[in-house]
């Protein structure tokens, strides 16, 4: 659910976006899931899971950092509320990482701005996201 509120309007309808596909997100946990060197926490509020984040190492010979942020999605009815913070904080620490972020979430890039991170000048795109930057700290 918090891919489609952070994503949706990316797309002209996430229900038949294949970004979107449920079986293709489970699909996706089942393998992240089964990775020993992913870190993955989840936040729960009172009627369910409001939010998640995850870390892996960076294999590539040339990484800017040795770990990335590789998700932290918190659903809006629980933006402000501290979540994102506590589930930085618990995946991440204060340790180096670097991470991407659509380019126009002004919301995502001020949080992570307060932590700590800045761009490094490399953007891509991912799925439906048109233009996305890499963070680093």
């Amino acid at each position: 659910m918090s891919w489609r509120e952070t994503y949706g309007g990316f797309v002209d309808d996430p229900d038949t976006n294949p970004w979107f596909d449920a079986e293709r997100r489970i699909g996706m946990w089942e393998t992240i899931l089964a990775e020993a060197d992913h870190a993955t926490i989840v936040a729960e509020g009172p009627v369910g899971i409001v939010g998640f984040a995850s870390t892996t190492p960076t294999t590539e010979p040339d990484a800017v950092r040795l770990e990335e942020l590789t998700m932290l999605y918190v659903l809006q009815r629980a933006h402000g509320s501290g979540v994102g913070q506590a589930l930085l904080d618990a995946v991440l620490a204060d340790r180096p990482a670097s991470l991407w972020v659509a380019a126009d979430n002004p919301r995502a890039l001020a949080f992570y701005r307060r932590n700590g991170f800045r761009p490094d000048g490399a953007e891509s795109s991912f799925g439906p996201i048109p233009r996305t930057v890499r963070l680093i700290r």
